[in-house]
């Protein structure tokens, strides 16, 4: 039987979860997750997009002595001039929860999408451009780091690629933890392209839970795990949902291949005891 889009593109997923993480081609693994997601769409045309967009940051980079230098606001003036200004691409701020915002081939289209789908677009062109860049875990709001010899621009690339300073990521912080939250140590962790691809996935997961959608959701973190084979917390959700949907056999498998994973914590004690719970209803 003839393969599929979705069959390709898992295969693909396949292949990146078995490269370390500086190897990943990070818009190119965002599109495959795109085509599962969106088989529909126009994945072909989503990737001459990012081809484009490569090509112009490589230009770009070499017009501008200064950012070839190392001046990294002048680095963040060309990217933002890129991504917002000519490709037009903005945060969706009307119709945020909208799952095509985390589908980076419907935010090619839409010009429109979550912080985490721009910020793979960003991390994107830098890397084209030759330049140091990653993501930023800030509670609840993706952020992105331009890296330079004395540290880090932040930015906010869900409002255009803005410079962040403290008082602007402590506001982001207040609204994301409440009133009491202030900047601190960790807080501002820095991302590998692996996790800020399974960022952008989870918004597709938990959707799809919030919408009582476990079979969805588990096909979902699935596919998150062809990507991420060694993450112990894939494997507990995938679990999770396999128990929720009474599929117990499949359940112990997972759960059994997290504990096996990172078999010491609070989250593989309460797991241990959800396995033993379950090996008993299957006695």
């Amino acid at each position: 039987m003839a393969s599929t889009p979705q069959d390709e593109a898992r295969a693909a997923l396949d292949a990146s979860g078995q490269l370390p993480d500086d190897e990943l081609d990070i818009g190119a693994v965002a599109l495959q997750f795109a085509r599962i997601d969106a088989p529909q769409a126009d994945w072909q045309a989503a990737a001459s997009q990012l081809t484009g967009i490569a090509r112009r940051a490589v230009e770009l980079a070499a017009a501008d002595a200064s950012a070839d230098r190392g001046d990294p606001e002048r680095r963040r003036q060309l990217l933002a001039r890129l991504l917002h200004e000519e490709c037009g691409l903005l945060g969706d701020t009307e119709t945020y929860d909208d799952p095509a915002n985390a589908n980076l081939i419907q935010v090619l289209e839409r010009r429109r999408g979550l912080p985490v789908a721009l910020g793979i677009l960003w991390l994107h062109a830098a890397e084209a451009a030759g330049w140091g860049a990653h993501g930023v875990n800030a509670p609840g709001h993706f952020l992105l780091a331009l890296e330079h010899p004395r540290g880090q621009l932040i930015l906010d690339v869900f409002g255009g690629g803005m410079h962040l300073q403290a008082q602007d990521i402590r506001r982001l912080l207040k609204l994301g933890e409440g009133d009491q939250t202030e900047l601190r140590p960790g807080v501002l962790a820095p991302m590998n392209k692996r996790d800020v691809l399974l960022r952008l996935q989870n918004n597709i997961r938990l959707r799809r839970l919030a919408a009582k959608d476990a079979e969805g959701a588990l096909d979902c973190t699935r596919d998150m795990l062809r990507l991420a084979p060694r993450h112990a917390w894939l494997w507990r959700e995938a679990g999770l949902i396999e128990h929720q949907l009474e599929r117990i056999g499949a359940a112990l498998q997972s759960l059994d291949k997290a504990l096996e994973i990172e078999p010491r914590g609070e989250e593989a004690t309460r797991i241990r005891s959800l396995v033993e719970q379950l090996r008993n209803r299957l006695n």
